[in-house]
C-alpha cells in the first residue's frame, strides 16, 4: 500500500501504545477514515480528537474483543456505515510478566483469548469482505518475541509465534483474492506494558513513533514480515544464525534482573 491517501483504516487496541499511535500516524499519511477499536472509550475519544487535527474522520468503537457477537456487529455496521475497509492493523493485546509455573489460568485465557482469538475474529469479519471485493491490506501486529521467546513471557510469546504463523498461512490464502497480509515485528517499545517489567533493561526501547513509522515504510515495500528496530535485526541474526548462542545470552540476561513476581492485573496494550 504505497499510497494512503483517501482510504479508510480500522486499528484495534488504538486507545494507547502502538495501536495508538499507528492511528496517527495514519491520519499524517493522509487516510480520510480511522475506525478506532478498544475497550475504554474515554481513551479512544481522545485519541480520535487528536487524529482530528490532521484532518482525518475519526470513529471510536467501545468493544472488548472476546465478545464475539458484540463484535461481529461492530464490525458489520462500520463496514456499512464507512467501509470498505481499505486496511486492518491488529494491534489488541495484553502481557502478563510472571514465572510459568506461578501463573494463574485465568491470566493465560485472559491473554490467548485477547492477543489471538481476538485477532483471529477481526480478521475473519473484515477478510472475508476483503476477498470479496478482491482488495484490502491486514497487518498482524507480532512481536520480536514472535521470533525468540523469552523467560517470564511464555504465554505472550505463545500468542505472538501464533501470530507469526497465521499471519503466514493466511497470507497465502488471500493472495489469490488480492488481499495482502503482513506482520508487523517490533522489539521491545516504549508503552506503560513495558515500564512494569523487571527484566529486559538492556534492550533499549523504541518508541511508538518509531513503530509506525517503520509500519509506514514496510506497506511501501514488499516485505511480508517488518521488522523495526536496529536491535531486532541483530537479535534475529544471531537467532538464525547463532540460535543456542542467542538463547543463553537471554536466558543470562533475563537473570540477571530482579525477581518477577506475578501480577495480579494484565499490563495492557489495548
Amino acid at each position: 500500500m504505497k499510497n494512503m491517501q483517501g482510504k479508510t483504516a480500522l486499528v484495534t487496541g488504538a486507545s494507547r501504545g502502538i495501536g495508538r499511535a499507528i492511528a496517527i500516524e495514519l491520519a499524517k499519511q493522509g487516510v480520510s477514515y480511522i475506525l478506532l477499536i478498544a475497550r475504554n472509550l474515554q481513551k479512544l475519544q481522545e485519541v480520535a480528537t487528536e487524529i482530528r487535527q490532521y484532518g482525518a474522520q475519526a470513529i471510536p468503537l467501545s468493544v472488548d474483543l472476546t465478545e464475539s457477537t458484540a463484535v461481529n456487529i461492530i464490525v458489520a455496521q462500520a463496514w456499512k456505515d464507512y467501509g470498505p475497509f481499505d486496511l486492518l492493523v491488529n494491534c489488541a493485546g495484553i502481557a502478563y510478566q510472571s514465572n510459568f509455573l506461578k501463573t494463574p489460568l485465568r491470566q493465560a485465557h485472559a491473554e490467548l483469548s485477547t492477543n489471538l482469538m481476538g485477532l483471529y475474529l477481526v480478521t475473519w469479519l473484515v477478510g472475508r469482505r476483503m476477498a470479496a471485493r478482491r482488495q484490502g491490506t491486514i497487518v498482524n501486529v507480532s512481536s520480536l518475541m514472535g521470533k525468540v521467546a523469552a523467560p517470564t513471557m511464555a504465554t505472550y510469546s505463545a500468542t505472538k509465534f501464533a501470530i507469526v504463523g497465521f499471519t503466514q498461512a493466511l497470507r497465502h490464502e488471500l493472495a489469490p483474492h488480492n488481499v495482502r497480509v503482513v506482520a508487523l515485528l517490533p522489539s521491545l517499545t516504549d508503552t506503560d506494558m513495558v515500564r512494569e517489567f523487571n527484566v529486559f533493561r538492556w534492550v533499549l526501547p523504541l518508541s511508538t513513533e518509531q513503530v509506525a513509522q517503520g509500519l509506514m515504510t514496510g506497506l511501501k515495500s514488499r516485505n511480508s514480515e517488518i521488522t523495526v528496530g536496529w536491535q531486532s535485526h541483530l537479535i534475529l541474526w544471531f537467532h538464525r544464525f547463532l540460535p543456542q548462542l542467542m538463547m543463553d545470552a537471554i536466558i543470562q540476561l533475563s537473570n540477571s534482573g530482579s525477581p518477577t513476581p506475578a501480577y495480579p492485573n494484565p499490563k495492557g496494550i489495548q
